[in-house]
């Protein structure tokens, strides 16, 4: 049975997001794919920064989820990969929400939104890079309609990180 999504909006993250990120991701649960404690509110707030140049130079950035009732959620939304390793010179799509909003569509619903901006902004294809084991981050790649494409040795974990991929047919209106 699929069950509607949650209503989500998107926007560019601001100064204050950087505080919200920190509060919602500081969870052991949130942050076991992601170096398993959270990050200081530095992290954030350069994060933030970076996303806010991102979108103003590529159109495109990881954006702050705001739920119906205007509470920051997480994040989700796409960058140039950032690491050395894997899918270098590709736009990944990401996702990260709080663990109260877990289980609900958020992450199909917002990813898929962030999709939609993708093509607009003429991405012609974007990887996710998901962790062995993060089955709710496999899951919602699988929803997407991506497939494992490819894996790449993990430099810090002894593991093989898995690249999903999925190509964007850009809308051409006439």
């Amino acid at each position: 049975m699929n069950r509607a999504l949650p209503v989500v909006r998107l926007r560019v993250p601001t100064d204050e997001d950087a505080v919200a990120w920190h509060r919602v991701f500081d969870d052991p649960d949130v942050m076991e794919f992601h170096g398993g404690r959270s990050a200081e509110l530095y992290v954030y707030e350069e994060l933030t920064a970076r996303q806010r140049r991102h979108d103003a130079e590529r159109g495109f950035c990881l954006w702050t989820m705001v739920d119906e009732g205007g509470q920051v959620v997480g994040f989700t939304g796409a960058q140039p990969w950032p690491q050395d390793w894997g899918p270098t010179g590709e736009i990944e799509i990401g996702w990260r929400l709080g663990r109260t909003y877990w289980g609900q569509g958020y992450a199909t619903a917002a990813a898929r939104m962030t999709l939609e901006r993708l093509r607009a902004a003429g991405v012609p294809d974007v990887v996710a890079m998901v962790r062995p084991g993060n089955q709710r981050s496999i899951s919602v790649a699988k929803r997407l309609g991506m497939e494992l494409a490819e894996t790449f040795r993990h430099p810090r974990y002894n593991e093989e990180a898995l690249c999903f991929r999925l190509p964007l047919k850009i809308s051409h209106t006439q």
